[in-house]
């Protein structure tokens, strides 16, 4: 079904039940006006220009509610990254995809400082523009039945686009995913049943819409289940976080490991009582996380993995079937194979090759980008780019990016690995990261970053232990504070570049 049909089936349905709990506002909207306000944005939508709609605004009521609107309007929502770079990223964006409309915030340029970019228009405006009429044509035309309003708004396919959103870029530029309504309504439809999801839930959507998994999971998916969502515009306040679960009792919470390591920072016992489904994606999970979570709050920490390009799930951990470390198994209509990074087959159980990914969530392409789709789609298999094996009970080992395991003197080293055992060894404050730079005799050598300083003697004589000396890290760099994308996720490319740029102006290793 068409998403923004789902919506409009749970709005007339569930009427006077809160739709949306938006905590920066504190306004608590019910469905019948969440789809009064739909349709007055979409109406209002239907003035511009047919095609794309760039939207640029922090996870909310108002940003949830102008995503519905556009698809209601037949245009597609590009989700804009604001967290770095905004005016670049909404340039870029129009550019790649060929549209001018940005809806966006006044309050969220004054806030991030960002220069207004053309085409640019604010969602203030629009809703204060709207008069009475307008506002009573939408109240009665909600009031009408569902096949009746459906047939007021542009027709659609479920092969349409519901969206574009661009890949993190921390590694290249940007790539422009077209995710279908098949591609998440598929997805919603698989995970929730296996955590059985239903109305009776409730979620808190505070990571950013414009990734992926804030987009299906905290937004799409309360929306499409007829739960509550309690928005909050910034995952990083830690404590404000804590403080709106402890009060609204979620019972599903979603993010990122280093959210959750500053959520577990923050909390205090009992604060996360109503959660009953919390599951760390888009990045590792320590076990130093899971178990301070099961200490702290006696809560299960569930890891899971997906990309853009699946919508975003494609494996996960459940309750009944948990094994901490891997990302769990496949959704059920989600088929995964491991194949053979040089033979091009499928690799046996427990043999690492790259993860390939197959089904109803894998999505139409890149905007306007046939080679790279080519390169990453063979016969319906998507290839993710990660390392990983599957073990005789079905659950998924992640080992990396394939761009994270680096050849030195023949051998195919994981830098994940490596990082694996350094953290082990470090204080649960530090943070690390494993780079590979250029070495004039071997061609590449590992170079570990750390955020404190650290006894390098002694970490190294650890680490011989447990890794071949052609794994142990050649050189460490300081750098106090790692750079990160707009999920929480580290920024590897930007990081690799400032450790070369380090090695090679001849900065000391430590500061003095």
């Amino acid at each position: 079904m068409l998403l923004h049909h789902q919506f409009i089936k749970n709005a007339k349905k569930n009427g006077d039940k809160p739709a949306f709990i938006d905590c920066i506002s504190n306004k608590r909207i019910s469905y019948s006006k969440a789809l009064i306000a739909s349709i007055i944005l979409a109406r209002r939508f239907m003035r511009f220009k047919e095609g794309f709609l760039g939207i640029m605004i922090p996870s909310s009521a108002g940003c949830g509610l102008s995503v519905i609107a556009s698809l209601m309007s037949g245009r597609t929502p590009v989700m804009i990254n604001y967290s770095t770079g905004a005016a670049d990223n909404a340039e870029y964006a129009q550019k790649h995809c060929g549209f001018k409309t940005i809806l966006t915030s006044r309050a969220l340029l004054e806030k991030i400082r960002c220069r207004l970019v053309k085409g640019m228009v604010f969602i203030e405006d629009i809703m204060e523009k709207a008069s009475k009429v307008e506002k009573i044509n939408a109240a009665l035309l909600s009031k009408m039945p569902k096949g009746i309003i459906l047939r007021a708004l542009p027709s659609g396919d479920v092969d349409d686009n519901a969206t574009i959103l661009f890949t993190s870029g921390s590694e290249k530029d940007p790539k422009a995913v077209q995710l279908t309504h098949k591609n998440i309504s598929s997805n919603i439809e698989s995970f929730a049943s296996m955590f059985d999801l239903s109305s009776e839930d409730s979620m808190l959507a505070q990571l950013p819409f414009f990734h992926v998994f804030g987009l299906t999971v905290c937004l799409w998916t309360p929306l499409y289940l007829g739960m509550t969502e309690i928005t909050y515009a910034n995952p990083l306040d830690f404590k404000a976080v804590c403080d709106i679960v402890k009060k609204e009792k979620p019972t599903m919470m979603v993010g990122t490991p280093s959210f959750f390591r500053g959520y577990l920072k923050k909390s205090e016992p009992g604060d996360f009582s109503s959660l009953r489904i919390v599951v760390a994606g888009a990045d590792k999970c320590p076990d130093t996380l899971r178990e301070g979570f099961k200490e702290k709050h006696n809560i299960t920490l569930l890891e899971g993995y997906g990309t853009t390009e699946t919508s975003p799930v494609v494996s996960v951990n459940t309750h009944t079937h948990n094994k901490p470390g891997s990302i769990g198994r496949p959704l059920p209509n989600v088929k995964v194979m491991v194949e053979n990074y040089e033979t091009g087959e499928e690799c046996a159980r427990g043999e690492v090759g790259k993860i390939l990914v197959k089904g109803d969530n894998v999505m139409k392409g890149y905007f306007d980008d046939i080679e790279e789709t080519a390169l990453h789609i063979r016969h319906g298999w998507y290839d993710t780019g990660d390392m990983g094996l599957i073990d005789e009970d079905g659950f998924i080992w992640h080992l990396g990016r394939l761009k994270r395991f680096v050849k030195i003197g023949g051998e195919m080293i994981s830098l994940v690995k490596v990082e694996n055992v350094l953290e082990e060894l470090l204080p649960d404050e530090f943070s690390c990261c494993v780079v590979e730079v250029p070495d004039a005799a071997k061609g590449a050598k590992i170079v570990a970053a750390v955020t404190e300083r650290v006894n390098e003697k002694e970490i190294l004589k650890q680490m011989a232990k447990q890794l071949p000396n052609i794994a142990i890290p050649k050189q460490f760099v300081m750098i106090e504070e790692f750079p990160k994308m707009g999920s929480g996720k580290i920024d590897f490319r930007t990081l690799t570049e400032m450790v070369r740029d380090m090695l090679e102006n001849g900065q000391s290793c430590w500061p003095h």
